[in-house]
């Protein structure tokens, strides 16, 4: 991809931290019925409760991000064209584009707004909101419990917009998970370490929020051009769960 091309994404993506922003491009790209072939500026200002000098001004930016369109359209008395703002086709390109989209935005409205959290402190906390915990979820203490509290998070993963694969190592303790089709390339292209923060902290939150806090994970950038590799590893010693057996004595 060329560096234009992701810069320009990764400025579509910091342009998006703004909740005004969001809240305009999720009302246009949701639209139907009348408002399918677009809003003006004074009724989109109506359903944020805004001023619409103030919703003008987050559309000018949206349409020279390339996020909005805009077209001129004749009012039936006389006066000046209504100008209509719609999402520009392909900015949202599938219901996977659009859920990670707004997962992203809410990354770096954390890690670049007021919070001011670094970005794999954002990751932990969006795993803490989206996760719910289970009392009952301790460390696991056998290959194969853990095995299953890294298959729940890569469930998780898979439904974030990721295509994990998964490789077990060191007798199961050791994990590592190839993602594929990350939701977040284009800005990984830019800012690497934005990116692979963001992940260490969604999985390493996703394994707490599983009963899994001293779960070690690391991440190995851009193994192949569409390829980021984690390495998750459990701490907790396994205990065995060979049973040992004696031959009955019959007696006499």
């Amino acid at each position: 991809m060329a560096s234009g091309q992701t810069s320009a994404a990764h400025s579509k993506a910091l342009l998006l931290a703004s909740p005004v922003r969001r809240a305009i491009v999720d009302l246009l790209a949701e639209s139907d019925g009348e408002e399918a072939d677009g809003m003006t500026a004074a009724q989109l200002a109506e359903l944020l409760e805004l001023h619409v000098t103030t919703v003008r001004f987050h559309l000018d930016q949206l349409v020279t991000a390339g996020l909005l369109t805009t077209s001129d359209v004749k009012s039936s008395g006389v006066g000046r064209p209504r100008k209509l703002y719609r999402a520009a086709p392909g900015s949202l390109t599938s219901a996977d584009d659009e859920r990670a989209r707004r997962m992203l935005t809410e990354l770096l409205a954390d890690s670049f707004g007021e919070s001011g959290l670094t970005p794999a402190e954002a990751g932990r906390r969006w795993s803490r909101r989206h996760i719910p915990v289970d009392p009952a979820d301790v460390p696991a203490d056998t290959a194969g419990r853990w095995l299953t509290k890294v298959g729940r998070m890569i469930d998780i993963l898979a439904d974030w917009g990721y295509t994990p694969e998964v490789i077990t190592e060191e007798g199961g303790h050791s994990i590592r998970i190839n993602l594929r089709r990350c939701p977040f390339i284009d800005l990984a292209h830019t800012n690497p370490a934005v990116v692979c923060g963001i992940h260490r902290g969604l999985i390493h939150g996703a394994l707490e929020q599983l009963g899994e806090p001293e779960a070690q994970v690391g991440l190995e950038p851009f193994v192949e051009p569409d390829l980021c590799r984690a390495l998750v590893r459990t701490p907790t010693p396994f205990r065995s769960t060979a049973r040992s057996t004696s031959n009955p004595r019959s007696s006499s």
